[in-house]
């Protein structure tokens, strides 16, 4: 019974839902990333380089034989070249979001603390300020 508190604890503390929402947002920001890149990037530039399709790239080191059952070996170096890209526009998208995390709080930190309320004076300083303003009468 001990180890299922123990985990239970482990699993509800802020660090491990935090990452686990990370985790999650990043593979769907990593599909949204993949569509731009397969159905909005590089459509254009297959029309610019004469409609090559990026992801059909490669290089055949052994033809496919379809009589004896032997699956084509090759080099998808297309393919290669899209992810190359996603990576590039995630790790983008990450700098940006660490840069101004790090600006908001710079400014957080420069913003100087408000000054402290004034305390209550203790019995000692009302009595004595009470014999300086009688002092002063």
């Amino acid at each position: 019974m001990g180890m299922i508190k123990e985990f239970k604890e482990f699993a509800m503390k802020g660090n491990v839902i935090d990452l686990a929402v990370g985790v999650i947002i990043g593979g769907a920001f990593g599909k949204i990333v993949g569509s731009l890149v397969d159905d909005i990037i590089m459509p254009p530039i297959g029309y610019l380089t004469g409609g090559v399709d990026f992801s059909k790239l490669k290089i055949v080191i052994k033809a496919a034989d379809e009589a004896n059952k032997v699956a084509e070996v090759a080099i998808k170096y297309g393919n290669f070249i899209n992810i190359l890209i996603q990576f590039i526009i995630i790790a983008f998208c990450i700098f940006l979001i660490v840069k101004s995390i790090n600006t908001l709080k710079a400014k957080e930190e420069a913003a100087p603390a408000p000054p402290a309320e004034p305390t209550e004076p203790s019995s000692t300083d009302k009595l004595l300020m009470e014999i300086r303003d009688s002092l002063k009468k």
